[in-house]
């Protein structure tokens, strides 16, 4: 079986299957430049929605067995070959950010969302090239379930004979390179090229990828996307910022 997200998981992405919108195609940036635009993202939440009490640390047992209530399958993690650090658990964060925002730190490999009383939901990440080509503020501008991929040109080029059969793009699956839900950030009205999406390579979580934006756990991304809202706030820190 071909293996497609080792060299990108995120490239250009259109509506998930199914859905019947017409997309504006827009200019792909660098190797690894993540989607297209999809439709006018909604403007910024001007406050953030309350997030849930549930607070599950990475200790239980069940929190990353296979799922079978999802559209495909979706395989149960191997923690052991993860690390325990990179698995999803309630941690110290006091941060003058709101309740509700999304920090990414692509340096370590981690992602949090800010709860209250200096308290975050850690998870782990993988990253690659694009993953440190975005920095700031943005917004999660639309969310999709199981996510449509199509390679960039760039990587048709690259490799023809890896990707040329995808050319005009792949329905969302267990096979498809985004997983099981992707995040697109919009900043400014305007498509960052920047995704939060799930990766059928577990084993990539906290490790730098060859490219892709920022990839997470099946399990993890369907927990996060089930927490934050369309318009909620992504800081993405830069190199030189620590958490």
């Amino acid at each position: 079986m071909m293996n497609l997200a080792g060299s990108s998981a995120c490239a250009r992405n259109n509506l998930s299957h199914g859905a019947k919108l017409v997309l504006a195609i827009a200019t792909l940036i660098g190797l690894a430049s993540c989607a297209t635009s999809e439709p006018p993202a909604v403007r910024p939440l001007a406050y953030q929605l309350p997030v849930g009490d549930h607070q599950p640390a990475a200790s239980e047992p069940d929190r990353y067995r296979s799922l079978t209530d999802e559209p495909f399958p979706v395989a149960a993690v191997d923690t052991k070959k993860i690390g325990s650090k990179f698995l999803k658990q309630l941690v110290d964060y006091p941060t003058e950010h709101p309740v509700g925002t999304v920090v990414v730190d692509p340096s370590s490999r981690f992602l949090y969302l800010v709860k209250k009383n200096g308290k975050a939901l850690r998870y782990g990440v993988g990253v690659g090239k694009a993953g440190f080509e975005f920095s700031g503020s943005a917004h999660i501008g639309f969310k999709r379930q199981w996510p449509r991929w199509t390679p960039t040109p760039d990587m048709l080029k690259r490799d023809p004979k890896r990707y040329g059969r995808w050319s005009n793009g792949m329905d969302g699956s267990d096979k498809n390179p985004l997983g099981a839900r992707a995040m697109y950030l919009v900043k400014d009205g305007k498509d960052t090229l920047y995704r939060i999406h799930g990766t059928n390579e577990p084993w990539t979580i906290g490790t730098a990828a060859s490219s892709g934006c920022i990839r997470m756990l099946n399990q993890d991304v369907i927990d996060l996307y089930n927490h934050v809202p369309t318009g909620a706030n992504v800081v993405v820190l830069g190199a030189s910022e620590q958490v």
